[in-house]
């Protein structure tokens, strides 16, 4: 049968919208597919504390607790304090969560016995804390964390790298970027996001979250002006989940049900996702130890309440608390580890 030019025209359109609806079928096949499951992601719940010792609880404790520094680690901080002070009603505390950079201020002074921090003290801190007291300030790892970068939950992103997360937060491209973005088609999105502008949420800048994702994530590049810096990490999350077009950074244990952790890669398109495993074993790219900074003079033991405060900390219970803020337990090496800094044995 011989076709005329109209029909074949008809049948060559028909087979043009054909193609493209099968390859707009493939590439959403392809985002669903690369989506972030509950599976993937670190539940905090199931880590075990077996391993850590319980603690025991010894006569003739009394005095003052008094904690300056990170607000990542308040939540914690306030437990493991709450809890002690049902261990000895006759000791006082006070806890005061302002962001990592007021520890190292508070030690040097005197103001504080304990600084926890969500990042390791810098070069300058430390030689502050020396020159007013003739040693370096006593470095613990309490707990693990993991910075993850969260999205709406319907946002059909796959993940990002480190080159894309500059691209997004930076100004200064220091990563690899060779542009600035601002809208979701820049990554490859279309449809009903390609003209959605990014709405971007982060920590302040007396945060140590905001300090780490700017050394690592941004290559020690400088913040856009449009990111809306928010006190607490709950809080950025919170935000990502009250609209569509948002993304922001914040621990992973403050996940809520209206947002999504997306996989990340410090470059190419091989995608991390923030698992237990990952996070522990260092292959998660965003993934940290959280410190308590303390003056423990190297020829002197510490104060009774000092002492059994931190014993507390590393004791299952004290690492049940970790868990219950939404952070990782540290294993039992590590706490046998820094438990020899300030001279007890495991």
């Amino acid at each position: 049968m011989k076709l005329s030019a109209s029909h074949l025209m008809a049948l060559s359109f028909s087979l043009v919208c054909l193609n493209v609806f099968a390859e707009t079928a493939q590439v959403a096949s392809e985002v669903n597919h690369s989506v972030v499951t509950n599976e993937n992601i670190v539940d905090i719940d199931k880590v075990s504390t077996q391993a850590l010792k319980p603690y025991q609880k010894v006569p003739s404790i009394s005095g003052t607790i008094l904690s300056v520094g990170s607000d990542t680690l308040a939540g914690m901080t306030t437990l493991w304090v709450e809890e002690f002070e049902q261990q000895y009603p006759s000791i006082n505390a006070q806890v005061q969560a302002s962001g990592s950079s007021t520890a190292p201020p508070a030690l040097t002074e005197g103001t504080a016995q304990f600084g926890p921090m969500s990042r390791p003290m810098r070069n300058r801190e430390i030689e502050a804390f020396e020159r007013e007291h003739g040693y370096k300030p006593t470095e613990l790892r309490v707990a693990i964390d993991a910075i993850g970068v969260f999205v709406h939950r319907d946002n059909p992103i796959r993940g990002l790298n480190f080159a894309q997360l500059d691209s997004i937060f930076s100004i200064t491209l220091r990563c690899g970027a060779n542009e600035p973005v601002s809208n979701w088609s820049q990554l490859g999105l279309d449809y009903d996001w390609a003209q959605r502008r990014m709405q971007l949420f982060g920590r302040n800048s007396v945060s140590g979250t905001y300090g780490y994702f700017k050394q690592n994530a941004l290559c020690s590049g400088d913040f856009k002006n449009n990111v809306n810096e928010q006190p607490g990490s709950a809080s950025v999350v919170q935000s990502v989940s009250s609209s569509i077009n948002t993304i922001g950074y914040s621990g992973v244990g403050y996940q809520v049900s209206g947002v999504k952790l997306i996989p990340i890669s410090k470059s190419g398109q091989d995608f991390i996702s923030p698992s237990y495993e990952n996070i522990l074993s260092g292959e998660y790219p965003l993934s940290r130890y959280l410190y308590l900074y303390i003056n423990k003079h190297p020829n002197y033991p510490l104060t009774p309440i000092e002492r059994e405060f931190i014993r507390f900390i590393f004791s299952s219970h004290g690492q049940e608390l970790v868990k219950k803020d939404g952070y990782i337990p540290i294993s039992s090496d590590i706490a046998r580890q820094e438990l020899k800094k300030i001279g007890v044995e495991y």
